[in-house]
This record gives C-alpha cells, structure tokens and sequence, in this order.
C-alpha cells in the first residue's frame, strides 16, 4: 500500500501540482503545468477550524455564514445556521458535545478558540481512525503529524504555556488516552502554520488547519493568494505560472517596510529572502515616509546616522533627528488619545482628533508614507460608522493612489479599497466615477476572489446598474457633476 505522502503526490499530481524540496525553505508546493491569472491552483475544507467569539455566536461552526445562527441546546458553545450545516457536523459535534456539557461554567470559559481548535482536531483524526469519517490523500491526520513545528525554537515561557494548554485539553477529554507532549507540539504547529479564515472583504472569522496549502511558502511578492469562500481555503494564481514554478502566497501584510516584515514573519522562525526583501533601502524610507523640510519638493527622506539628521533624496536639504523625533512624539500623544475615544465608541470625537493628526503628518510625512496611509484608512472606518459618506469619500480616494503604489496590482487589498470607492460614489450619485471604480474593483477582484461567489455575484450586479444607469444618462444628456 501507498505511503501517505506517495498517495499525496498522486493527488496533486492530478491537479497539476507536486511537493519537492526547495534550497533553504523544506517543503514546497510547485506548478507541474501552466496556471492563469486567477485560476484555482489548490482548494481545500479545513481539518480542523473553529470560529474567533466562541461564545457569543458570530459565524457558523460549519460554513462560517453570520445569519440566522442558533446555539446548540446542549453545550450552548456551537452555533448553526441551519439544519443541514448540523447535521454535516453531527458526528464531530457529537463527541464535542458530550465533552463541553460535562464541564463546570468557569471551565468553560477556559475554551478559547485555540483549546477548541485542538479538541476539534483531536476528535475529528479519532473519527478517522475509526473509519466513523471518511478521510482522503489531501484530508488525514498523517498529514497535520508532517507540519513543521519549530519546537526547537520556542522559547520556554511558550513551552510552559503549551503544557499548560495540554493539561486543560487532557480536562476536556479525560476519556481519551492523550500524549500531552505530541500535543504541545501540535499547539505549536497551529502557531505557524494554521490559517485565519476571513470573509471576502477580509474581516477575520476563524482559525483552521489546511495542511496541504500548509505546504505553500511565504513570499513577499507572492504569485498566488489565499482567499476564503465560507471556510474552504481557495489558492488562486496571481499571475501566470509556468511549470515547475514553486507556488507563494503572503503569511502577513506586506505593505510594511522590511523590518516590519521580518518581524512579523518571526513567529514562523524564518527569514525571508525574497526579492522585496533583497531590495536597497529606499523602498523602506519611502514607506517609513518622512518628506522633504521644503514643502515644495516631493522627495522623501534617507537616514544620514553620521550627521543625526535626515537627508532628502532629491534636493539634499537635511532634517535634524531630534527635529523629527518630537514631530513624531506629538503625533503619538494625539494618536493615544483618539484611540481613546475609538475604544470608548466616541467616533465623533476620534473623527476630530484623527483629522488633526492627519494635518500633522501631512506636513511630516510623505504622501507614500505607511503611517498616513494607516490614519487615512482609520478616517475612512470612523466616517463610514458615521454615515457622513462624502468625507468617507475624500479618505478613501486619498488611499487608492497608496495602495496602488505598495501592493502588486491585482491584490486583493487593491480591489476592495476601489469596490469601497465605487460603493460611496455610487450612494453620492456620482454614478460615472462608480463606474469606473467599480470595473476597477472587478477587474482585480475576479482574479483574486474568482466569479461564482454570492460577493462577486453582488459586485457584478452593482456594476451592471452603474452600466445601465450612465448608459441611460448619457442618451438623455444628462452630466454629472462630482
């Protein structure tokens, strides 16, 4: 009989793809065919997933869907949206089931999404091996027990947790025979290589396991990107990819400079060496984004650490360190005060203060600057909680030149920032700019997100009225004025 991991290659292999072994990074999944712009290379169900507020019932234990949902009546911890995602998790559930209703109320309150995520994990492989669940080449146990866990490299406050962790798994399920190192380890794999599940506008909703696209490498210009549809994981192409290509999506955001990258790639002990990462560090000063002293010059500033000053890569005039640093300071004293008022619901109050730091760094940063970029799409959220869609507008037009200036162009970020312009413009009657930002956001979009879900459904049938209606205005000769 097969191996596993031989039964694995065959499955992919059908799909166009294979697992080989790539120089300074493992594992890898590569492209034994030719991939289009936005054709599907892997899709996969999770092998274990749970949604992020357990207890409060925010998306379905199954599909992930946020309407309609009711609590199990036993364990008042899983939440459905109807029957048949139910009964899809009976089984599952079943043992769950059992082992929540006989825990105390304060025990309870100890499953957070993480402990949860190991019972589901454990319960579904012991369904396995009991032949109660089917399982298959991309969907088994031997293929969770082959992710990378980077033990080794956890640091031992971690590893105390992790036991800690086990102990309250070995609670939930004391008639299970647990090996409590193995599980240690598994948290420790959920740590770099589980997946957040996130709705089609990127809003998280969960956590899960997909250990085939596990497989896939980080880049920070990746060539594939992951996107979800309920919680079924979808690795579409970004670009053409021709045979023997090794597959990439991105572990974070990467509209961050290096040293923000590398940081927060630290969780899964590498370090990235792609070709962002290699780059001179201009790219960086310009995302770190301090301008130019004179207002009139368009040229951002690189660190000069023998003067303790900045210097401007265009025009040569220098800005003094400590200068900078108290620009700075102040703009982080406002910063903690709006998001004071943010945290309290004081949205109008947080729209003010925010406004005032935007003045600031206008004047301190370059209009790349991430850090603006960051207080614009902040305005953005706090106008649109406050229906005051014109200002909402005026943030969000002021992010697409930005956006398109740090991510590649079809990314998913991209899209959504035009689909969200397109909405407002469309709500503000300036039906020909919804036009256009509208076709941009499907444009991008159908690559990244694909064409059959209900949310491009929706941005298909947004675009096809801007159609008619600047269709209609045009024959009629009526003008917009935006």
């Amino acid at each position: 009989m097969a191996s596993w991991a031989e039964q694995l290659q065959r499955e992919l292999a059908g799909r166009g793809l294979a697992v080989a072994s790539v120089p300074g990074k493992g594992r890898g999944l590569l492209a034994a065919r030719s991939f289009f712009p936005g054709e599907v290379i892997i899709c996969q169900e999770p092998y274990a997933s749970t949604p992020n507020r357990i207890s409060v019932g925010s998306s379905c234990d199954h599909c992930f869907a946020s309407g309609n949902l009711r609590k199990c009546s036993v364990c008042r911890v899983a939440w459905y949206c109807g029957s048949v995602c139910q009964k899809e998790e009976w089984k599952l559930h079943q043992l769950e089931c059992q082992a929540i209703s006989a825990l105390t109320e304060e025990r309870k309150k100890m499953l957070t999404p993480t402990i949860r995520l190991m019972v589901r994990l454990i319960l579904r492989r012991k369904l396995q091996s009991e032949k109660a669940i089917p399982s298959s080449a991309t969907d088994n146990y031997d293929l969770v027990d082959a992710l990378e866990s980077h033990i080794s490299k956890v640091d031992d406050n971690q590893l105390v947790l992790y036991a800690q962790m086990a102990n309250l798994v070995q609670l939930i399920l004391p008639s299970i025979e647990l090996d409590l190192k193995e599980i240690a380890h598994t948290f420790s794999k959920f740590a770099c290589n589980a997946h957040t599940i996130c709705d089609p506008e990127l809003r998280p909703l969960g956590t899960g396991l997909f250990p085939a696209i596990s497989i896939i490498n980080h880049s920070c210009v990746p060539n594939a990107v992951l996107l979800f549809e309920g919680r079924t994981a979808y690795v579409r192409a970004l670009q053409p990819l021709s045979s023997n290509t090794e597959v990439s999506i991105s572990y974070i955001e990467t509209a961050a400079t290096t040293l923000k990258r590398h940081n927060d790639l630290k969780q899964y002990f590498f370090t990235c060496t792609c070709p962002q990462c290699i780059k001179d560090s201009e790219e960086d000063a310009l995302l770190e984004g301090y301008r130019c002293k004179d207002q009139k010059c368009d040229g951002f500033l690189l660190p000069d650490s023998g003067k303790k000053a900045y210097t401007c890569q265009k025009c040569s005039i220098s800005r003094d360190e400590e200068e900078v640093k108290k620009v700075s300071s102040e703009i982080l004293l406002l910063s903690d005060k709006a998001s004071s008022f943010l945290s309290s619901g004081n949205n109008s109050e947080a729209g003010s203060v925010y406004k005032i730091i935007e003045q600031l760094e206008q004047k301190h940063y370059h209009s790349f600057s991430i850090t603006l970029l960051h207080t614009r799409e902040t305005l953005l959220k706090i106008y649109m909680e406050l229906q005051d869609w014109q200002t909402a507008l005026m943030y969000c037009r002021m992010t697409i030149p930005v956006y398109e200036r740090v991510y590649p162009p079809f990314h998913p970020m991209v899209g959504l920032q035009f689909y969200t312009c397109g909405k407002l413009e469309w709500l503000l009657e300036y039906t020909e700019d919804a036009l256009k930002s509208l076709t941009r956001a499907a444009d991008v979009l159908r690559i990244t997100h694909g064409t059959q879900s209900q949310f491009m459904k929706e941005l298909f049938g947004k675009l096809e009225e801007a159609r008619a209606e600047v269709s209609f205005r045009l024959s009629s000769g009526d003008e917009q004025i935006s």
